[in-house]
Order: structure tokens, then C-alpha cells, then sequence
């Protein structure tokens, strides 16, 4: 919703297209708002599991200071046939309690359907601008969605492995994937997943980079092999997973 058709091709505007090459490629998820799910996602057909996003947005407004409305519930999730819900924080926006506290609402009401909530935690707004990459700001945002009760928190990357190490610790015991980013050149792509987690994060929330591939299978399978070979390995010297 926060990207509307700007970052779509051809292909990735089709939401049957993504959800094949999400079920193909073996994902641990795909992450749906409530009208796609209704629409598109079939337990039966797809066996990727279904994550809602329970709050949105545009970006056609000032988003100088952004809030995202909740606009599914819990109760309408589960209907869906989700594993897991998702919840957005705009950290450092004017707008950051009353999102902190939809979130602790939500929270509750998941963890009554044993339902995982999953924190996207973004540095937004004015009283970050300029910091929103910056260890100290993403490292207070890790932290929030521990002190919150989320499960899992999406967040974007500090740019380096040593300073993301920071970020991951400063998270505790809630597991961490990076937000995707930007369409970048395929090697870069995978350096970054590789960064990401020697630091310690768990894996990545992917779009544009699979989506919008050449060959999104093979992409989606490079992923995967990195992901394995990674978790799989033994633990070296500065690396914190």
C-alpha cells in the first residue's frame, strides 16, 4: 500500500503472479494487506504461509511525519487464514504513541489467537530525519519492539555489518529480518543478504528484488541457498547469530 503501482512491472502488479513466485520459491511467508488476502490468497493453492498487515497507508501526503492507521483486525485475520499478523511503527514520528499504542492492543489480541505479532519498525518522521540509518536510532527501534511483545521485528539495514551487529543485540530475544530496499544489481543484493546475516538478523523481507528480477525463481532460490548455507554455518569471529 505505502508503494501503490510505482515500484510495479508488468508482472508484479498481478497479485497471483507474486503469490506464485512467493509459493515456487519456497518463502516462509508472504505478506498480504486484508483486500489482497481476500481476493487472492487460497490456503489450498498456495502453501507459502499468509502474514496480514494489519495497518497502511499512502505516500501521497506529507510524510514528514507519517501514522498508519490500523485497518484490519485481529479477529479478520485469522479469518484470512493468517500465521501471523504485522504492525507498522513510524519510530520518531509525532504520530509514535498513538501507533506504540495500537500495537500493545493488537499485541494482546494476537497473543489470544497464538497468533505471532511482527513489528515493522521504521525511523520516520522529523525528530529522526537525517539519523534514520544511524546505529543509535535503529538500535532504540530494535529495542521498542522487544519492550513491545512483538516476535519478530522488520527493520531496515544500517548500510554496515558492525553496526547492525549492535542493532540485533539491542534486540534481545526478538528475531530480526531487513526490510528489502530498493531494486539494486543482483550481486549487490546478495552481498547484503550475506551482511545482514553474519550480523545476526534471521533473514530478509524481500519485494522489489524478486519481484522485479529477470528470473524471480532463481533468485528466490539464490536467497534461499545463502539463507541456509548461512544459518546453517559455524559462527565466526565478529558474526552474532
Amino acid at each position: 500500500m505505502e508503494h501503490g503501482t510505482v515500484d510495479f512491472d508488468d508482472r508484479s502488479v498481478d497479485p497471483e503472479k507474486v503469490l506464485a513466485i512467493a509459493n515456487c520459491g519456497q518463502f516462509s511467508g508472504v505478506i498480504l494487506q486484508k483486500g489482497v488476502a481476500e481476493k487472492y490468497y487460497n490456503s489450498k493453492k498456495y502453501q507459502v504461509p499468509l502474514i496480514v498487515k494489519l495497518n497502511g497507508k499512502t505516500n501521497l501526503v506529507d510524510d514528514s511525519d507519517p501514522y498508519s492507521p490500523q485497518l484490519c483486525r485481529v479477529e479478520e485475520a485469522v479469518e484470512l487464514g493468517a500465521s501471523a499478523v504485522g504492525y507498522t511503527v513510524y519510530v520518531g514520528s509525532r504520530y509514535e504513541n498513538k501507533m506504540i499504542n495500537e500495537f500493545a492492543k493488537i499485541e494482546r489480541k494476537a497473543d489470544k489467537y497464538g497468533l505471532p505479532l511482527i513489528g515493522w519498525m521504521y525511523p520516520r518522521g522529523k525528530a529522526v530525519a537525517g539519523r534514520e540509518y544511524s546505529r543509535e536510532v535503529l538500535s532504540y527501534a530494535a529495542r521498542l519492539a522487544l519492550e513491545v511483545g512483538a516476535e519478530m521485528v522488520k527493520i531496515p539495514y544500517s548500510g554496515d555489518r558492525e553496526s547492525f551487529s549492535w542493532v540485533v543485540k539491542a534486540a534481545g530475544k526478538v528475531k530480526i529480518v531487513v526490510q528489502g530496499g530498493p531494486k539494486i544489481k543482483e550481486g549487490l543484493f546478495y552481498q547484503v543478504i550475506r551482511d545482514v546475516l553474519s550480523a545476526g538478523a534471521i533473514g530478509l523481507a524481500v519485494g522489489r528484488n524478486v519481484w522485479q528480477a529477470g528470473e524471480p525463481i532463481k533468485v528466490a532460490e539464490e536467497i534461499g541457498k545463502i539463507v541456509c548455507e548461512k544459518l546453517k554455518a559455524p559462527r565466526q569471529k565478529g558474526e552474532t547469530h
